[in-house]
């Protein structure tokens, strides 16, 4: 992506440190200009992104302790680095009880739904190490979530918990009732959180009947046209939160 035809002035760096690796994002006010993948143990590509686009502020979010080598790298930015935590300001209302607990991927991928559709009932589902589900209503009132195994861990647990049951990929054949071992393990892990996702809508649509929800995470799950038609995938949620919470700390929104 070129660098050119943006305002230096609204661009924003976003550096994402999550549990399998680091994202990180460039914004030019609300819109998504590039996104590079490295480890979250090395940013290699941090400063050359940060001087492609002439960034001028940038917010850090990180699960795991920033390696030294990442402290190094970011302090060659220059630039004023907002490090999520849980004193952080933000543009909702956070009834979390314990703020200091709550994963920064959690309260951004909220903020971020709630930018998308504002005014609305949300139900946030991020399907990646772990699958977490979120709540935040019309009022921009957070009320919480719940956190559950996401696939790969699934998996895993299959094979560590029992003394026969083999770990398998999670591709393959799928058929809805397995007629071996690998497609028994690979049918109840897929269907199971499919059964799980839906269960979760629906009872929210019972008390919230105007709910919608938003779906982000490395995995796609199919649902049924009733619920497929609420749903909005967004990969880069997380991003486009956190993003949010820097423009809202800069005064810009």
């Amino acid at each position: 992506m070129s660098a050119k035809k943006i305002n230096k002035l609204f661009v924003n760096l976003i550096i994402d440190i999550g549990n399998t690796c680091a994202k990180i994002a460039v914004f030019d006010n609300n819109t998504l200009k590039e996104v590079v993948y490295n480890s979250n143990q090395d940013l290699a590509d941090v400063v050359s992104i940060c001087y492609k686009y002439g960034t001028k502020r940038a917010i850090v979010a990180t699960v795991v302790p920033l390696s030294e080598v990442v402290e190094n790298q970011l302090s060659q930015l220059g630039i004023p680095l907002l490090y999520l935590d849980a004193n952080t300001p933000l543009p909702i209302i956070n009834l979390y009880k314990t703020p200091q607990t709550l994963g920064y991927d959690r309260i951004a991928a909220v903020v971020g739904a709630a930018g998308e559709r504002p005014d609305k009932d949300l139900l946030v589902v991020d399907a990646g190490t772990c699958i977490t589900y979120e709540f935040i209503d019309s009022k921009k009132q957070y009320h919480g979530g719940n956190i559950s195994p996401g696939l790969q861990m699934r998996f895993k647990a299959l094979h560590h918990f029992t003394g026969k049951l083999p770990l398998i990929s999670s591709e393959g054949d799928l058929p809805f009732w397995g007629d071996t071992t690998e497609t028994a393990i690979r049918a109840g892990v897929w269907q199971g959180i499919q059964f799980e996702i839906s269960g979760y809508i629906e009872a929210m649509r019972y008390k919230y009947p105007e709910l919608l929800v938003f779906l982000t995470g490395g995995d796609e799950f199919s649902f049924d046209e009733s619920i497929k038609s609420i749903i909005f995938a967004d990969r880069f949620l997380v991003l486009k939160g956190l993003n949010r919470i820097l423009n809202f700390n800069n005064g810009r929104i």
